[in-house]
């Protein structure tokens, strides 16, 4: 796909009418497009959104956006962060914009997403045996020379599937072969991949006995490693890349341009670059990629509490770009309010979501003494302490934990700057 035909499909969001769909957004819109609506740039506080309201910081988003720029070209990292974090096209051609090789997927309904929105690498951190959707990949191979997509492989069985679909697909041969990886599971008990170098190696040559697929790397998530701790991480990263050197020296990448080593979540990416930058020289240059997702909103629980950069300040820090942003409703005791958001809109996983401020009469102060103990559909149940100060009608602006299950709740994302003003509008497809 060219770049204006993606340019035009990303500006098409754009035109969609605010309407009844999208929570949050205010009532006196509906007859807006959502570029109309970011083109008033009216205030969050008092330009008619209602709550629940998810929002993006448009100053933290450009910091995180800016920072692992930064960060991966200092190591000598490609870039391919994981798109399934936010589903958010405006995201992906930001991230690919600030340098991004391309954008790591998880199943092909977002790859498809991907597609329509111009992404032309794709890297699927996932095994692909679905017959249909493998049609759907040749073709896409076969129709756009410029397109790039890579896969997982961990098992013979996974191999002769994929090959068969491919085969079925393209009968008479000539077509562009399918690029996979080999994928190394984390240890035993762990996730996908192959369990042992052994069986890696037994995927590897079930790959070479075929036309339709070619090898060109190997790769795996160090997030699943059992028990992890930075020793357990380092050991079995330097597995993957051992795994790798032993596929170049027995000649199984001969002929490629390029080798793909790739790990990297979002807890321990300082992690692969220390590894990935001890790699020896191979046949071929090597693509190090990194994979890591949550970064470009980061959060204010799991991720804020793991991230590598508290490990390695000097190198930066990142921001939490969401807050949700609720209203009190009910305050039955001293002991106890409740405000207007609940597992419909917030993330609560790994986390509940955490009280942060409160916002009265356009003063915002600190949500001293309140706290959030439970979760129903459409409420958030708060224990308030004698020092917390909230009655029906403020806002309770929270901060969330765990980026993946954030923005699946929300089809739409304003972006608002630090004094309120909404500046633009995110649309997710989960």
């Amino acid at each position: 796909m060219d770049a204006a035909t993606a340019a035009e499909r990303l500006a098409a969001l754009g035109t969609e009418r605010v309407g009844h769909r999208f929570k949050g957004l205010p009532p006196d819109a509906g007859d807006l497009t959502l570029a109309e609506l970011a083109a008033e740039r009216r205030n969050l506080f008092t330009g008619g959104f209602t709550t629940p309201v998810l929002v993006l910081s448009a100053e933290r988003l450009q910091h995180n956006l800016d920072l692992m720029e930064t960060y991966t070209g200092r190591h000598g990292l490609a870039f391919a962060p994981h798109g399934k974090t936010s589903m958010a096209p405006q995201l992906f051609r930001r991230q690919i914009d600030h340098g991004a090789w391309g954008i790591t997927l998880a199943v092909p309904h977002q790859v498809w997403v991907a597609r329509h929105f111009g992404i032309q690498r794709v890297f699927l951190a996932n095994e692909l045996v679905d017959p249909a959707s493998l049609r759907r990949i040749a073709a896409d191979l076969a129709a756009d020379p410029e397109f790039r997509f890579v896969c997982y492989v961990d098992s013979v069985r996974g191999v002769e599937l994929m090959d068969a679909a491919l085969t079925e697909a393209a009968p008479t041969g000539g077509a562009r072969p399918l690029d996979v990886v080999v994928e190394l599971a984390a240890g035993e008990g762990a996730r996908t991949g192959a369990r042992t170098e052994q069986e890696c190696a037994a995927v590897a040559d079930a790959v070479a006995a075929t036309r339709t697929l070619r090898l060109v790397g190997v790769a795996g998530y160090e997030g699943e490693v059992p028990q992890a701790d930075q020793d357990r991480v380092r050991a079995w990263l330097r597995r993957l890349t051992g795994l790798a050197a032993e596929f170049d020296k027995a000649g199984r990448f001969d002929g490629l341009d390029e080798i793909v080593v790739s790990a990297g979540g979002s807890a321990w990416f300082d992690a692969v670059a220390e590894v990935f930058a001890e790699l020896p020289t191979f046949s071929a240059p090597v693509l190090k990629l990194l994979r890591s997702g949550a970064y470009v909103s980061h959060d204010d629980g799991h991720y804020r509490s793991r991230t590598p950069f508290a490990r390695v300040p000097e190198e930066g820090a990142l921001e939490p770009a969401f807050r949700l942003w609720t209203q009190v409703v009910s305050r039955p005791s001293a002991e106890q309010a409740f405000v207007n958001a609940g597992k419909r809109d917030a993330a609560y996983d790994l986390d509940l979501p955490f009280a942060q401020v409160v916002r009265r009469d356009g003063v915002e102060r600190p949500a001293t003494g309140v706290s959030v103990t439970k979760l129903s559909d459409q409420h958030a149940w708060l224990r308030t302490a004698p020092e917390a100060d909230v009655e029906v009608g403020d806002w309770l602006g929270m901060g969330l934990s765990h980026p993946c299950t954030v923005f699946d709740k929300w089809q739409l994302i304003p972006v608002v700057e630090a004094d309120g003003t909404v500046v633009d509008c995110v649309r997710t497809f989960f």
